[in-house]
């Protein structure tokens, strides 16, 4: 593992080097692969192109979330930001890397959020993705077959629609099991808490270890998104617009209107304390999903049929 972090300080130093006017690329990829964005922009967008597909990427974005969090307890994983200086390898080696504000972050850094969580809930998009092109191409009707039955076998079977109590549930068991897990842990005289502290130590500005990057503030999104689907898909606005097929336009405005909600909620100031802040980001998490799925729908469709009804009546 040494060697391996030892290899990407080099890569990371050439490329912030020699390579330095590509910074704001490499930033901006970061941000498309940040694990939040799934909620922000893959999975409105998603959902908006097929419910189905868009219903998957937030199933599989929750459990693989969770999921991430509970083996970084386990792998104990170092971030470069804080090796760099604990292992002695500035002694050895004269140059630095930079710091960003997207690399101080507060949890372990194996298994990577940006591969295992991304990677994951972007698999139906792409699955979705190559099924209509081996559709649309057509280049024989085996291949188009072909096409078609990969992408049944490898599109993900998530639930759908069930009863209001599986998804309080599902809620119940993720932040359940995740104390049952760290208080276990705590008890066998892990410290938990070890990466939290390189992460003060160690980081450049205090300004930039924002508490919505600590282990926790996963737990509490998906849990309040799980609760949060359950309650759209079952609210009345859902229930007037599951029925009614949106056009290209009518889903380009959804997006365009849910970019407009989701984008402020996602910045509204967080509570100076730990716990006031895990209570409101469980609740602006469940909020999410009711404003995708439910909201915003109906008000583009009840829209759209008030400026649609004089055109009927003429």
């Amino acid at each position: 593992m040494e060697s391996t972090l030892g290899a990407g300080i080099v890569i990371a130093e050439a490329l912030q080097n020699q390579l330095a006017w590509l910074e704001n690329v490499w930033l901006w990829v970061t941000f498309l692969g940040d694990p939040k964005i799934l909620f922000l922009f893959y999975f409105p967008a998603a959902y908006y192109a097929s419910r189905r597909v868009g219903i998957a990427v937030l199933w599989i974005s929750l459990v693989t979330e969770w999921l991430n969090l509970v083996f970084k307890w386990f792998l104990f994983g170092d971030r470069p930001f804080w090796w760099v200086h604990e292992s002695g390898y500035y002694s050895q080696a004269p140059v630095q890397v930079h710091q960003f504000p997207s690399s101080c972050e507060t949890g372990p850094g194996s298994p990577s959020g940006h591969c295992m969580i991304t990677g994951a809930a972007l698999w139906p998009i792409m699955t979705a993705l190559s099924s209509q092109l081996a559709t649309r191409t057509r280049s024989c009707c085996h291949s188009t077959l072909l096409g078609a039955v990969l992408g049944w076998l490898m599109t993900p079977r998530v639930p759908v629609e069930r009863e209001l109590s599986f998804y309080g549930l599902t809620a119940l068991a993720l932040m359940l099991g995740t104390s049952l897990i760290y208080w276990t842990l705590f008890t066998l005289g892990l410290d938990l808490s070890w990466s939290i502290s390189l992460a003060f130590k160690w980081c450049e500005r205090p300004e930039w270890i924002h508490m919505d990057s600590r282990p926790f503030a996963s737990l509490s999104r998906d849990s309040g998104a799980a609760l949060g689907l359950g309650i759209a898909l079952h609210s009345p606005c859902y229930a007037q617009v599951r029925r009614a097929p949106l056009g290209n336009g009518q889903k380009i405005a959804c997006l365009v209107l849910a970019m407009g909600l989701l984008g402020p909620l996602d910045w509204l100031g967080h509570p100076p304390q730990i716990s006031l802040f895990y209570i409101f980001n469980f609740l602006k998490y469940t909020l999410w999903p009711c404003l995708v799925l439910a909201l915003v729908p109906w008000v583009v469709h009840m829209f759209s049929a008030q400026e649609a009804a004089p055109i009927h009546s003429s």
